[in-house]
């Protein structure tokens, strides 16, 4: 299985567009990032793709991968074996599909620059059930993280005032993850002030909606693994 190219994102469906750093997966899949990185040398099946300034970006077909090594490896295969079992699934074409989960209510901090843009995708994560408060400028945006403690934070990275100064304040003072959004392409530096996640605008409703519940948890690829009996 080939990295995915960030560059080809528009084109790739949800699952195949990289948008998880390696510090995310770590968290989603519970694995230090030396193993991961030596587990991409040695079997080249899980490969990510990498940012424009070389860092590791993750999609979410790659983490469900990895999860699927995890749960071989629960079950006793050696980590060589339960690379070698996804590789067949993967030529196999065998499709990987997690049950829904239930989505407790959250709150979701959105920090936008564009109003039309902030409705959109208020809209869309209400209908997943969540709670939003939006707004349009970093001292709000603290104000609001410090007295209600959004369980998500999505900054807008052209936010005026700072919204990667805003994105790397909101990840030092709470632990609540935080999704990167721009049309420009500051996966790096979203990263490195650090985001979760980063995903390029206009942005695409099954997107947004899969990295908002990854990162808070709620999907099957963060799912505990089952117990080995």
């Amino acid at each position: 299985m080939d990295g995915d190219d960030p560059q080809r994102g528009a084109q790739a469906g949800p699952g195949r567009r990289p948008v998880y750093s390696i510090g995310a997966v770590v968290k989603m899949v519970g694995v230090d990032a030396s193993t991961l990185r030596s587990w991409e040398e040695r079997y080249r099946v899980v490969v990510p793709g990498r940012s424009r300034g070389g860092q590791r970006l993750y999609s979410r077909d790659d983490v469900e991968h990895l999860r699927f090594v995890l749960s071989q490896m629960e079950e006793g295969s050696s980590p060589a074996d339960a690379h070698r079992l996804l590789a067949e699934k993967l030529r196999s074409l065998d499709p990987m599909t997690p049950p829904e989960s239930q989505r407790p209510t959250l709150l979701i901090l959105l920090a936008e620059r564009d109003r039309y843009a902030a409705g959109l995708t208020e809209y869309f994560l209400r209908t997943e059930g969540y709670e939003v408060c939006v707004v349009f400028d970093p001292a709000t945006a603290q104000r609001v993280s410090l007295e209600r403690r959004p369980d998500l934070a999505v900054v807008e990275l052209m936010l005026s005032g700072g919204g990667l100064d805003l994105c790397r304040r909101l990840a030092e003072s709470s632990d609540a993850p935080v999704l990167a959004i721009s049309a420009l392409d500051l996966a790096d530096e979203a990263l490195a002030a650090g985001a979760g996640a980063f995903l390029f605008k206009p942005i695409d409703p099954l997107q947004l909606v899969s990295a908002a519940r990854d990162l808070l948890g709620q999907s099957a690829l963060t799912r505990p693994l089952p117990a080995r009996a």
